[in-house]
């Protein structure tokens, strides 16, 4: 790999950490993570490209005891463990009203009506790019030395009853924050060559 590299390429150990030798977790070290490396954290996420620059991303970060405790019913029984005893669960969430910040975010034009006539269009792009940044998190993270564990496999109107009720916020998925425990990590799996997902045309 370090002789393909490009020119201006990040260097192969950091190629290492953010994907090539990372691993999704299913354990965790008891370890906390501070407040100020989850602010450090979103101050990358944040700066991740969006459409328009809409970030319609939004955090719930789950860090509590008795936070965690509201969130257990709604978690499949394959996630409760795991999610129960990571240092931080987030909720990446989708803002429904993303393109009410539009004025500040994108100030080039008014793009707010580009939104507000089409439901199918606010929940496409709320849908996509929240996904988007919450693929931002996961590499973030791993670049301040955390380990993830993305998820699905729970019930979202559950944790939006719980969580995000009287806002505007939808759940997108989930995400285990911590330091991840090396003997529980499964053997990882295969992935698709080259000619099977891709063309260049």
């Amino acid at each position: 790999m370090k002789d393909l590299l490009p020119t201006g390429a990040l260097d192969a150990s950091a190629l290492d950490t953010l994907f090539l030798e990372a691993r999704s977790q299913n354990a965790w070290q008891d370890k906390d993570i501070p407040e100020d490396v989850l602010e450090q954290l979103y101050d990358l996420v944040k700066m991740g490209p969006t459409s328009a620059n809409c970030s319609p991303a939004r955090f719930v970060f789950i860090r509590s005891k008795e936070a965690k405790e509201k969130l257990s019913p709604a978690l499949s029984s394959g996630n409760r463990e795991k999610t129960m005893t990571a240092p931080v669960t987030v909720i990446v969430c989708q803002d429904m009203e993303f393109y009410e910040k539009l004025g500040e975010l994108f100030p080039h034009v008014d793009a707010k009506p580009w939104f507000t006539g089409s439901e199918a269009m606010i929940t496409e792009t709320a849908f996509r790019n929240s996904s988007l940044q919450g693929g931002y998190l996961i590499t973030a993270a791993r670049a301040l030395g955390l380990d993830c564990g993305p998820m699905s496999g729970f019930d979202a109107k559950l944790v939006e009853e719980t969580f995000l009720a009287g806002s505007t916020w939808k759940v997108n998925f989930m995400i285990n924050l911590g330091y991840g425990e090396p003997s529980k990590v499964f053997d990882r799996l295969p992935r698709l060559k080259m000619d099977d997902a891709c063309k260049v045309l």
